[in-house]
């Protein structure tokens, strides 16, 4: 069993710091690449941020409740807390909605890992599994090594007329992301 709430930060969680894993990334074309939808069939992530204003965000792994979390996980700068930034970004959906922003939540998990995360916690906007790592090596995201797996490091992509326009990374608090990138988007006139 798993020590403490998926949906809380704990205390003293060590803070990201920038290193310039995402410098590239700004005007950059989103790759035409398809990845499984937990809405069923696969999106194209070119076509996605052209048909209107959409934001990705990348987050390492989400964990299960009965599930043992991986030692050391809370040690890892920016690692945990992709329980708090999904759900907070749940909680802020009508927002990004009305300034007609879509949102794609993106992980290097399988999409049946991904749906039983999305209907456990009510996600009302689709997880992406980039499992193959497929877009991370196209755009070149930041990743890190952890028992045994490549996970992308957390970050935000706020993609338009299919070019990344604004990155947020590192992304910390996580639970403060949605906010964060909501603030960004009102100042820009969206809408």
């Amino acid at each position: 069993m798993r020590k403490g709430s998926l949906h809380e930060l704990p205390d003293g969680l060590p803070v990201p710091v920038d290193d310039g894993g995402s410098d590239h990334l700004p005007g950059l074309a989103m790759p035409s690449l398809s990845l499984p939808s937990t809405n069923g069939g696969e999106i194209n992530v070119a076509e996605a941020s052209r048909e209107r204003r959409t934001v990705f965000f990348f987050y390492p792994r989400s964990g299960r409740p009965d599930d043992p979390q991986i030692p050391g996980w809370d040690d890892i700068p920016g690692a945990r807390g992709c329980t708090p930034q999904s759900c907070a970004f749940r909680d802020h959906f009508c927002e990004f909605e009305e300034l007609g922003v879509q949102m794609f939540g993106v992980s290097a998990q399988d999409t049946a890992y991904q749906r039983e995360f999305a209907e456990r916690t009510h996600l009302p906007y689709p997880l992406l599994s980039d499992r193959e790592l497929e877009l991370t090596r196209a755009v070149r995201l930041p990743t890190f090594e952890v028992a045994g797996m490549t996970l992308i490091k957390r970050l935000t992509l706020v993609v338009s007329d299919g070019r990344i326009q604004k990155v947020f990374y590192p992304v910390f608090p996580p639970d403060r992301n949605a906010e964060e990138v909501l603030g960004w988007l009102r100042s820009r006139d969206v809408g």
